[in-house]
């Protein structure tokens, strides 16, 4: 599954995959209960595919780095807990992404991509190529 049909919505805890629109906003199911939400256009809603991380140099999609800590973990779960102190947290995203943006990447915001990480390797969605290579294809047959 691709990174543009998982969300993250304000004020609620985990990820969500958009199922369904409707005329008020759309109908999301969480990952972690697979309950199932209508959210409202007032609600703050991001999409995963649209985040980028900073650095020195650049902006780096979300995706790349969920690619690089899946290199550094061989698919597993990341070796670092989203409750670890500060400074654990910040040496493991050096590790990733070793020219992260300290000043404009918080500690909070490194726990937020080990928390979704973890959802989203315990899920099986990581495989970003695959639904990659899925929709070209789809949209070459299309043409």
């Amino acid at each position: 599954m691709s990174l543009d049909k998982v969300l993250s919505i304000g004020g609620k805890p985990g990820l969500y995959k958009l199922i369904a629109q409707t005329r008020s906003g759309f109908v999301a199911e969480s990952l972690i209960d697979n309950k199932r939400i209508s959210v409202s256009v007032q609600n703050n809603v991001s999409v995963l595919s649209e985040i980028a991380i900073y650095t020195l140099t650049e902006e780096v999609p979300l995706k790349q780095v969920f690619e690089n800590i899946k290199k550094k973990e061989n698919g597993q779960q990341a070796s670092v807990k989203p409750k670890d102190s500060k400074d654990v947290l910040e040496a493991y995203f050096f590790d990733v992404l070793p020219d992260y943006d300290e000043d404009r990447v918080y500690a909070s915001d490194i726990k937020k991509v080990i928390q979704w990480y973890n959802l989203l390797q315990k899920y099986d969605m990581l495989n970003f190529s695959d639904a990659e290579e899925e929709s070209d294809t789809a949209s070459n047959e299309e043409e």
